[in-house]
């Protein structure tokens, strides 16, 4: 009943002085830094009293606090698992296999599932859903996914990789905004021509009393996607 009277409350506001308030935004630290910045500009242009407020945490952390009240809205790595949530799924992210200068798999136009057989694969924590989909991959190819090295961040995890500890899964935006605009440490081959991707998306609480904004940061966000990474990432929206 508390939800429902907020959500009324939060109705009128809006419709009386527009889009104004605070709204709490988690985000991925796999995901945010890279998409984010270029959103956010373009938010604050159309909604200048609106303020957001940003908290960069793993996704397991992220969702528990969204569903505690914490957070108003995430953006995550799909799937949510809860029937209190609701999402909306925005694009799906290529995974670039990164591995160092001097890897003998680094001169091939072409790498198959066979040639990563045996090989060892760096991953970030299993507080991320990304290494979920790493383990699996693993499994099906016949690497083996290292534990005793496990990134704390992309950055760590490209790193290791430049030093010849294993090959490594980078999402295409971190590609796009680290490897190849800036360090050139580490070298990028598709896999599977593109179809190994993971699935990026918004989630909220289904009585949220921000279901308006959150409408219009999804559209804005859309806008940016289709604008400026299309060539980098798979539309879904």
């Amino acid at each position: 009943v508390l939800e429902e009277t907020e959500t009324l409350k939060a109705l009128a506001r809006d419709a009386r002085d527009g889009v104004t308030g605070t709204i709490r935004l988690g985000a991925t630290p796999t995901l945010g830094p890279y998409l984010l910045p270029h959103v956010m500009r373009r938010l604050h242009a159309a909604y200048p009293e609106l303020k957001v407020v940003i908290r960069d945490a793993p996704p397991a952390i992220l969702q528990g606090e969204l569903m505690s009240g914490q957070q108003d809205l995430i953006l995550t790595q799909l799937p949510v698992l809860s029937g209190d949530l609701e999402a909306m799924r925005l694009f799906r992210e290529p995974l670039k296999l990164a591995m160092a200068l001097d890897h003998p798999l680094a001169g091939q136009d072409i790498i198959r599932d066979s040639d990563l057989a045996g090989l060892d694969v760096l991953s970030l924590s299993d507080a991320y859903r990304l290494h979920t989909q790493v383990a699996a991959l693993c499994d099906e190819v016949g690497a083996t996914l290292r534990r005793d090295y496990e990134g704390t961040s992309l950055d760590a995890l490209r790193q290791m990789t430049a030093l010849n500890m294993g090959v490594s899964f980078l999402p295409a935006l971190y590609v796009r905004s680290e490897v190849l605009r800036g360090a050139g440490d580490v070298v990028i081959k598709p896999f599977r021509s593109g179809r190994v991707t993971r699935s990026i998306g918004l989630a909220w609480r289904r009585r949220s009393t921000h279901l308006r904004m959150i409408h219009h940061f999804g559209a804005i966000l859309s806008e940016v996607l289709r604008e400026t990474f299309s060539g980098h990432v798979m539309l879904e929206v």
